[in-house]
């Protein structure tokens, strides 16, 4: 499986509430298109615990999505740079409430 992880912060006046729908909306859109494998729940950062030693970022929220391969991956991410509808318009409504984004990928051994 191949993964990416999605730190970010919400953009002011951006609820996590108006967020999560978003997201929903466009892992549904990409699960439909087989463009997904599947997406974790968004996740609050907690850096009250001496098991977070990310000292270097301040991102307060972070999600998951997972991909069959890194072949699915790359076509979910060209699909999405076609710019065509509803693509855009569902991508948009997750990237629009974010900022200081930060992407991490992977892949299991």
């Amino acid at each position: 499986m191949f993964h990416m992880l999605s730190c970010f912060n919400l953009k002011p006046g951006a609820t996590v509430d108006e967020f999560r729908r978003a997201v929903a909306e466009f892992n549904a859109h990409l699960e439909k298109l087989d463009l997904v494998h599947s997406a974790g729940p968004v996740g609050r950062r907690r850096t009250d615990t001496i098991m977070d030693t990310d000292s270097e970022r301040d991102h307060e929220y972070f999600f998951i999505m997972t991909f069959r391969d890194r072949a699915q991956c790359d076509r979910a991410v060209e699909h999405i740079y076609s710019l065509t509808e509803p693509e855009d318009a569902v991508h948009k409504a997750v990237y629009a409430r974010i900022k200081d984004q930060i992407f991490i990928c992977w892949e299991d051994i």
